[in-house]
């Protein structure tokens, strides 16, 4: 019994003819079991039809969403007048419960127009089982108070936490670049070498890492204090 891992690009693998959702270049993932065939989505947005079509093609029985936060860019909603698709219309079409952290749980109810009842809140380090593949969330507060990573055996999926060669802002409502500095070194970088990286958006001339490389490489993982975070982050 192995992990199923497939890494979806807006604009590219569904939602082919938005212009908007090609140019915010979000991944959406479906992680599960080989064997069952059981999987579940991270961050379902923008084309919900599109990305359950790659759901039955891949012959996969969903059964949840997993949230890494709440921006509309990722759970649908709306964002500079447009509205995105996202957790409202997959309950809609496949009715399964919603993964998110508890810190983050009634922000994504407000963003994405879902009842308390939807939502299943967990907090860091809470392990479900996919099938027979386990998956542990990690809390990753920075981008927002609530942002969880997900670390399924050797591959974590990484929202809008860390990016190959970056990280999320820290500047929007909720952002707080003392705790992403934390997330980033005090979690992240103590993950093994070999896990492999995949985040939230296409920004990369890559699309996976690793996070042996990522400490290597990502300015963002190799400053040595948070005093000179907060330094190159413009806040003293």
């Amino acid at each position: 019994m192995g992990l199923f891992l497939r890494q979806l690009l807006a604009g590219r693998d569904f939602a082919t003819a938005d212009a908007f959702a090609s140019g915010m270049a979000n991944f959406v993932y479906l992680l599960g079991d080989d064997v069952t065939r059981e999987c579940v989505v991270v961050d379902p947005a923008w084309d919900i039809q599109g990305v359950l079509d790659c759901v039955d093609r891949l012959d996969m029985t969903l059964t949840g969403a997993l949230v890494t936060h709440y921006h509309p860019d990722h759970i649908g909603g709306e964002i500079f007048g447009h509205a995105i698709s996202g957790l409202a219309e997959l309950l809609a079409l496949r009715p399964v419960p919603i993964h998110a952290n508890n810190l983050e749980s009634e922000g994504v109810r407000l963003v994405a127009g879902l009842s308390e009842t939807d939502i299943v809140g967990h907090a860091g380090g809470d392990n479900i089982f996919i099938g027979g593949v386990p998956l542990t969330f990690l809390h990753t507060p920075g981008h927002t108070p609530g942002s969880q990573c997900f670390l399924a055996g050797t591959s974590l999926v990484s929202g809008d936490t860390l990016f190959i060669g970056g990280c999320g802002r820290v500047d929007l409502p909720g952002g707080d670049p003392e705790q992403m500095y934390y997330s980033l070194t005090r979690v992240l970088a103590k993950l093994p070498d070999d896990t492999m990286l995949y985040p939230g958006h296409d920004y990369a001339a890559k699309p996976v890492s690793t996070i042996r490389d990522e400490r290597r490489e990502n300015p963002y993982m190799r400053i040595e204090s948070l005093a000179d975070w907060l330094r190159m982050m413009g806040r003293t």
